[in-house]
């Protein structure tokens, strides 16, 4: 049984201006120790879904219309306040975006790193901070002995990040959620952090759902992958399924703006046009607006249903475009690259 089964998680944000559709019936499944990534353009949804399943949306305008998220044979998204407190921060974690809007300004980094130790066992405070000391040290912080009473203002972009990663794993989650964790961070800052996310999972087991924009990090590090668009699942299957055999043409094209894919000295390829309007109904594929493919339907058309290719690989089958040419031949203005050595690329790009 997986440790976490969420199925069919829509979630709305009721405004003056209409109906969000922030995530409209996206499904996935997640077993103990692996990692899911979760890729899509800004505004696909990917940071809602796991608000969504934290149950971290405000309420109102936000609401989860309907789904369910089955974690370890308990339904989050139907848990009272009391069992979700047991749950979050314990069994669940989540890394935000931002540490420093993440941690509280007027707190010594000891208090907000014991909180959750005390909150959930019956440690003592001195044992709990020994136990903090021991996390920034794991996680790469200086004289952590010293630093652990100082405040948040007192450490650099990369160090706060640390912290935020010390605070999510100190209480050995089941399932940790990574919230682009790297984001606006150096590249030797970005490998560092996502190696000791790498080596608690494998010291503890633990589930990651990591949110990124960065494909490489996802070929690298992920064993599953979800592609998002306009807050609906494009496809989803392995690492492998999606790099080396993507079907949809919002995942080639995705993949296309991989910038160790471009020739040296030409233009970095982007998609043409913008993300859909979630605030009116999108009729047919959400991405067909902006797909390069030749058009065979019309958008007005049903929306896509979800088929599998092959065990564990689905995709959002598109009927409205041409996309049996390899991609390579459609978007002209990224050069020529061969089908075979996308995913290779790719991955060396983590």
């Amino acid at each position: 049984m997986a440790l976490l089964e969420v199925n069919d998680l829509t979630t709305h944000f009721h405004t003056r201006d209409g109906v969000v559709r922030a995530v409209d019936g996206v499904s996935f499944s997640l077993d103990r120790g692996e990692t899911l990534g979760i890729v899509g353009e800004s505004g696909s949804g990917k940071s809602v879904t796991c608000y969504s399943l934290m149950r971290l949306i405000p309420e109102p305008p936000g609401r989860i219309e309907r789904g369910t998220a089955m974690f370890d044979g308990q339904d989050l998204l139907k848990m009272g306040p009391r069992e979700l407190r047991k749950i979050r921060g314990n069994r669940i974690s989540i890394i935000f975006q931002d540490p420093m809007t993440s941690l509280n300004p007027y707190l010594r980094i000891s208090t907000q790193l014991v909180e959750a130790l005390q909150m959930h066992t019956d440690i003592d405070r001195k044992s709990a901070v020994n136990k903090a000391i021991a996390a920034l040290e794991e996680v790469g912080i200086p004289e952590a002995s010293k630093r652990v009473h100082s405040y948040p203002h007192e450490f650099s972009g990369g160090m706060r990040q640390r912290v935020m990663i010390a605070m999510a794993l100190i209480t050995e989650p089941d399932l940790l959620i990574a919230d682009e964790p790297t984001t606006a961070l150096d590249v030797t800052v970005q490998a560092q952090i996502m190696d000791i996310i790498k080596q608690r999972q494998n010291d503890l087991g633990t589930a990651v759902i990591l949110v990124t924009h960065d494909l490489g990090v996802v070929a690298g590090t992920c064993d599953k992958v979800l592609v998002m668009y306009g807050g609906r699942e494009m496809e989803s299957g392995s690492a492998e399924q999606i790099f080396y055999h993507p079907r949809h043409p919002y995942t080639r094209a995705l993949q296309k703006t991989i910038p160790s894919l471009q020739a040296k000295g030409q233009e970095l390829f982007t998609i043409p046009g913008l993300p859909p309007d979630v605030s009116k109904p999108i009729p047919g594929c959400a991405f067909y607006p902006r797909c390069p493919y030749p058009k065979t339907g019309t958008p007005e058309g049903e929306r896509p249903a979800l088929a599998e290719i092959e065990p564990g690989h689905c995709w959002s089958a598109c009927g409205f475009c041409d996309s049996s040419a390899p991609i390579e031949t459609v978007l002209t203005k990224a050069g020529d690259v061969a089908d075979d050595t996308l995913p290779e690329t790719a991955g060396s790009n983590a």
